[in-house]
């Protein structure tokens, strides 16, 4: 695909993503749903100063092209996919690029299940972008489509993620790192209604601090947070919220993989796991799937990518999985990753089984984990290379069971990442440097 990646149209604001793309998405979307009745579409948006911009780009080609549209303005990617399944719109659309700093924005299409959208719906949307497709038809007297201000979908997603814990968490004291991003208007007033003492930093967002020295990618500011203010738990958010990253009593950080081994865990013994699976990407940690080996937890592996975990889940009908990232997914309760209802589930677990965060996490003992990126001149003739195809199998002899190599190549650049887990961070750089010795050897770098 020429713009759309795993996670939509993303870039660069008026440099790779632009108005005029913006508009023409709009159109596509505007006539291809409306083609048999009036579209319906709704809207959501991060604290991007660009945001707005293309908001109403989107809103312009949408309703030139005959669709009514609902805003729900600032929100969280979840609450579009909610909303949009829920509500019998066409299509959402959430203006975000999710956790990449400020200037870069992005433009996720969901589909009227709440899932992405179907790849092939993309392609055509970038056929029309690229002059492809013969103009489309604009819409005319009243065929013109109109905007409403739709603020009470948002209200109505977070009345749903109250509705589903299933105690309060009254003298619990919560901090919260919104990032400056979408979560600043949901999660303090979800967890204020359940009854916690709320904490919350970075959330004031000014369109050009979202992500910045803050949320779930610089979790180092929610740990010092957590130990100054003597806290229970912290979570911290992206800027679209649809990852979570928490930090235990301790200031420890309680990442994607450790998530999904407390909540699996959990819901396997309250018979609510299906087939008592999760579902990881290869990236997730040795220590990890050790840990879920001893508790009776089975897990699959996918590609790396929220995109084909969900894929996974739907096709075989799984409960739970996620990305150590903290892209978390609950099937039963959305369709997407949802930082906010991650550290609701957390929550829940920590109150039934009256343990901490800290507690909880005891069993699973994390592997060192390195990863180096190599520049390289083409990623496939360097994956199978023979030299450092043999490199790669001697390392993962020597490791054994103690640990494992992954090499792959990066889905977006001209990157092979070499990523190694051992029993200590020495054997880690040793063996990573080991193969990417060869790989230069074997003249495949780009210096």
């Amino acid at each position: 695909m020429k713009y759309f990646g795993t996670d939509g149209f993303r870039g660069e604001a008026n440099e790779v993503l632009t108005v005029e793309h913006a508009f023409k998405v709009g159109r596509y979307l505007g006539w291809y749903y409306g083609q048999e009745h009036r579209a319906r579409v709704v809207i959501g948006k991060d604290t991007r100063r660009s945001s707005y911009m293309f908001e109403y780009s989107l809103v312009a080609g949408l309703t030139a092209s005959g669709a009514d549209v609902c805003l729900l303005h600032v929100t969280t990617t979840p609450s579009v996919s909610y909303v949009t399944r829920t509500e019998e719109f066409d299509c959402g659309i959430m203006i975000s690029a999710s956790h990449n700093p400020f200037y870069d924005n992005g433009i996720k299409i969901i589909n009227g299940k709440g899932h992405k959208m179907e790849a092939e719906v993309e392609e055509k949307i970038e056929d029309y972008i690229d002059g492809k497709i013969p103009e489309l038809p604009l819409a005319k007297k009243d065929k013109i489509g109109r905007t409403t201000d739709y603020s009470a979908g948002r209200n109505r997603y977070i009345g749903y993620l109250i509705s589903l814990a299933t105690r309060s968490f009254e003298g619990k004291r919560v901090g919260l790192d919104c990032s400056n991003g979408s979560a600043f208007m949901i999660a303090k007033s979800v967890f204020d209604a359940l009854g916690a003492k709320t904490y919350v930093i970075n959330n004031e967002p000014d369109g050009t601090n979202i992500n910045t020295n803050c949320g779930s990618t610089h979790i180092e500011v929610l740990q010092e947070f957590v130990k100054e203010k003597q806290l229970d738990v912290g979570f911290a958010y992206d800027g679209d919220a649809d990852r979570c990253i928490a930090v235990d009593e301790n200031g420890s950080v309680i990442d994607g993989d450790l998530i999904l081994y407390i909540c699996g865990k959990y819901l396997k013994e309250t018979g609510r796991l299906n087939q008592d699976t999760i579902v990881t990407t290869i990236m997730s940690n040795l220590g990890l799937y050790k840990a879920c080996d001893k508790a009776g937890l089975r897990y699959e592996k996918t590609a790396v990518g929220d995109k084909y975990v969900y894929e996974n889940m739907v096709k075989n009908n799984y409960s739970l999985g996620g990305e150590q990232s903290g892209h978390i997914i609950f099937s039963k309760h959305a369709t997407t990753g949802d930082g906010i209802l991650t550290s609701l589930m957390i929550m829940e677990v920590m109150l039934e089984k009256k343990m901490s965060l800290g507690k909880l996490t005891e069993p699973v003992k994390i592997y060192p984990q390195l990863l180096k990126n190599v520049r390289v001149v083409d990623k496939k003739t360097a994956r199978e290379n023979a030299a450092v195809n043999a490199a790669v199998n001697a390392v993962a002899e020597e490791l054994g069971e103690d640990g494992r190599i992954l090499v792959r190549e990066s889905g977006t650049e001209p990157l092979i990442r070499v990523m190694v887990e051992a029993v200590t961070d020495e054997l880690c750089r040793k063996y990573v440097d080991q193969v990417i010795a060869v790989i230069r050897e074997e003249g495949l770098v780009i210096e």
